[in-house]
Formats: structure tokens, sequence, C-alpha cells
């Protein structure tokens, strides 16, 4: 399996209403977001590339103006605006154009990240019917 990956990034506020008043998160606040886009191929193209990087920029575009120096509540609205969310939907949007898209990644801080890696593409989760009988 041949995996590339691309890095992106953009400034945005949100606030996560659903939490108490006294979480930290729950007031408006923003975050400098880096987003990580992988794709992979079992083969390479017919120039060694799984997809050229450059044909990734309408990605940069997109999170340009939609996401980019806004309100996420206001564009995602409000109960989508959590780090998985957002991966969830930065996936979505590539994975409609790049059928090689296999996760995103999206970072608020330098030491956490959020991931959606949909289950077929995980590759390591046996069917129920393999899994073991324990009894209960």
């Amino acid at each position: 399996m041949y995996r590339i990956l691309k890095e992106f990034h953009f400034s945005a506020s949100h606030q996560l209403k659903q939490l108490p008043d006294e979480h930290p998160c729950g007031r408006l606040h923003g975050h400098n977001y880096v987003v990580e886009v992988a794709l992979a191929a079992e083969a390479l193209n017919g120039v060694g590339f799984v997809r050229d990087y450059r044909e990734l920029s309408p990605f940069k575009d997109w999170l340009d103006r939609t996401l980019d120096h806004r309100h996420l509540n206001d564009v995602l609205g409000d109960e989508c605006v959590t780090a998985e969310h957002i991966a969830k939907t930065c996936f979505d949007w590539c994975k409609a154009r790049w059928p090689e898209t296999e996760a995103v990644r999206i970072s608020e801080t330098p030491k956490t990240w959020a991931e959606y890696r949909p289950e077929r593409a995980l590759g390591n989760t046996p069917p129920a019917e393999a899994l073991p009988d324990n009894g209960s």
C-alpha cells in the first residue's frame, strides 16, 4: 500500500455549547487548526504517484473560502464543531473528489489530534463472525 499525506492550515473560532458553563471549551474561543489528509492506493499512477500533491490544492481553496477566519458554529452548526466532526466534514469533501482519500486528521493544539477514518479503511477489524465467542 502506498500512502501520501499533506498538511493544511486554517484559523477559526468555535464554541462547544453542549458543554457545561464552567468548561473552558464552552466559551467562545479559537484555534489555529492543522488538517492532515491521507490518501492511499495499492498501485501508483503512470507517473509514479498515488496522486500529485498539486491536485490537492482545491482543498486548500475550500478551507480558505469555507472555514478560515470564520465562526465554525455559523458554518457547520452548533453540534458539528468538535475536531471529530470537522475531520469528518473534511474527509467527506476530499473523498467526493479523490477516491484514494483514506483519513483526515485535525489538530486544534500541538498535542491533540482527532481523526476520521471509515471502518472499511481500517483493515484491522475482523468481521464479527471471525471474533472468538467468549461465552458472554
